[in-house]
């Protein structure tokens, strides 16, 4: 097990970094570290007073913002469990989650509040405003009044708050830090326990590897209840004393851009959704013209092409950036070749919420083309097939990265460690000699094909997606033939004068063209119009256990 420790983490960025802004709020005065210092140990004091003990459950629900990061870190460095919740899951689910988990206490968004109903959460003593910090309902006269003298009990204690008080629970690393919620692709929530040595293994090496300075500015758009955006866009670079703006709304590309523009990021992270928007609607829309395509096959020209193109997208980014790190899913290939040709400072790394997330991960000056990269120094990676490099398997490992379990699912948790730690991931792939990790897909979309033949959908999809008049697509099997589902860009077609009518008629010629690029046994036998846009996972993930019958 490795000897660093998240909360040691903590510690040493708010000493070092007590003075300057750590979060806020977009276009809103944040905090500064040692402003954060006084949430947390405020709120230490609160825990006590009610008797929370280390390994008690917190509950954490609300959209980004600095509160709910300041309130995650002061449970997870009292030593209790933060149970943080996606605020767009309805609220009967909600409800189950804050009961699974054994949630004592609850912050919450004042909005999100209304629409649940508190006589159904029994074990919460006590619900706090995640707006204001204030009480909004507790369990009795006497909780009540703690609260409320919260702050003079601080001022009480710590006359002259400094950074020399700062000194919070010294819990084990193998004790459980978070219980992450997520809804996965396959139905209902499992409840991932993750340990204080996953938060700090996740730390080490981010900061080891990761092009990221102390100080640097970050924004922080991705959801923070799910590990991928609170390890990467909060986590991390605040135990590096940089000053992290939060958008507290779902950020469209517009107010994404002109965030960049303004705050000038030196790491961005990113799903692959937001940078194929980019890729299909501001580049391939350009490269695609008859005119273009001549000039970027000219030696010479195509350089000079290729460095506008990049210069374009480096300002659109904000202009200061030292890479864009993708990951939560896969990532369209054509549009990783093309940013990997014309030099765009980008990788891409494979992780799961079971890992805290971290997986895999390379640079972006020496990563390889489709693939995620080499395993973290603090996991074993291993391909489950007899040639690992040849032929395709599901990925295991094992490590200071990988959670204890699902809570309270023991036969859930015996589906994916086995007797000798080993975690299988559902995800098949191969290794190259180097370490390299290549990605197929996952085992559970892999499709047979007529002739016995192995059929990784999302191949295929990576294909179709590119295309003018398709937003997204699924394809699925049907009595041993492909099928598309096809949810197209409806916009585009509207733009274009095509029909209602002849709409098949346009991505059947899409068909064609995808089939004339893939071997015969991949071929698509139809493409069928889905209406809307395909439900996802919080990590924008289509959950396609939903659409494997239509």
């Amino acid at each position: 097990m490795i000897k660093e420790r998240f909360i040691t983490y903590v510690e040493e960025s708010i000493k070092k970094n007590w003075n300057i802004e750590a979060l806020s709020n977009y276009h809103e005065k944040g905090y500064t570290y040692k402003e954060i210092a006084e949430i947390i140990v405020r709120h230490h004091i609160v825990f006590r007073e009610y008797g929370i003990e280390e390994g008690d459950k917190i509950a954490l629900v609300g959209r980004n913002s600095a509160n709910w990061c300041a309130m995650y870190l002061a449970v997870v460095t009292y030593g209790a469990v933060v149970v943080p919740i996606l605020p767009d899951f309805r609220p009967e689910d909600m409800q189950n989650i804050i009961n699974h988990s054994d949630s004592r206490m609850l912050f919450i968004d004042e909005k999100l509040w209304e629409s649940l109903e508190a006589d159904r959460m029994k074990a919460i003593m006590c619900v706090v405003s995640l707006d204001t910090f204030e009480l909004i309902l507790s369990q009795s006269d006497k909780l009540s009044g703690i609260y409320a003298s919260a702050k003079s009990l601080f001022s009480k204690a710590y006359p002259d708050f400094k950074p020399e008080d700062i000194k919070f629970s010294g819990i084990d690393n193998e004790k459980l830090a978070v219980i992450s919620y997520t809804s996965g692709t396959t139905g209902f929530s499992k409840g991932v326990m993750i340990p204080h040595r996953s938060l700090a293994a996740n730390i080490r090496y981010a900061q080891a590897n990761m092009p990221l300075d102390p100080g640097d500015p970050v924004v922080s758009f991705l959801p923070l209840a799910h590990t991928y955006g609170c390890a990467f866009e909060f986590l991390f670079p605040f135990t590096y004393g940089c000053h992290i703006t939060i958008l507290t709304k779902t950020p469209s590309p517009q107010i994404l851009i002109q965030a960049f523009k303004e705050i000038k990021p030196r790491l961005i992270l990113s799903v692959p959704l937001v940078i194929e928007k980019v890729y299909k609607k501001q580049i391939l829309t350009v490269i695609t013209k008859p005119l273009m395509k001549i000039l970027l096959k000219v030696p010479g020209i195509n350089k000079v092409l290729h460095n506008k193109i990049r210069e374009k997208l480096t300002v659109s980014f904000g202009g200061r950036f030292k890479e864009i790190v993708i990951g939560g899913a896969a990532f369209n290939a054509d549009a990783e070749k093309f940013f990997k040709t014309i030099k765009l400072p980008f990788s891409i790394g494979y992780g799961m919420t079971e890992c805290g997330p971290l997986i895999s991960y390379d640079g972006w000056t020496t990563n390889r083309l489709g693939s995620c990269g080499k395993a973290v120094d603090t996991l074993e990676v291993k391909i489950d097939s007899p040639d690992p490099e040849k032929i395709v398997g599901e990925i295991i490992l094992r490590g200071d990265n990988v959670m204890h379990g699902y809570y309270k699912n023991e036969a859930a948790t015996k589906e994916v460690i086995d007797e000798n730690g080993w975690m299988h991931t559902g995800d098949l792939g191969v290794i190259d000699k180097d370490g390299y990790i290549y990605i197929k897909g996952r085992s559970k979309n892999m499709l047979l094909g007529p002739s016995g033949k192995n059929i990784y959908p999302e191949e295929i999809e990576s294909l179709i997606n590119n295309y003018k008049y398709v937003t997204e697509s699924v394809v699925i099997s049907e009595e041993q033939k492909l099928v598309a589902l096809i949810y197209p860009d409806y916009e585009q077609i509207n733009k274009d004068g095509i029909s209602e009518a002849n709409i098949n008629e346009a991505l059947d010629g899409i068909r064609k063209d995808v089939n004339s690029h893939l071997p015969e046994y991949m071929a698509v036998t139809k493409f069928r119009v889905h209406p809307e846009e395909f439900v996802k996972t919080p990590k924008r993930s289509i959950k396609r256990y939903l659409y494997m019958k239509e």
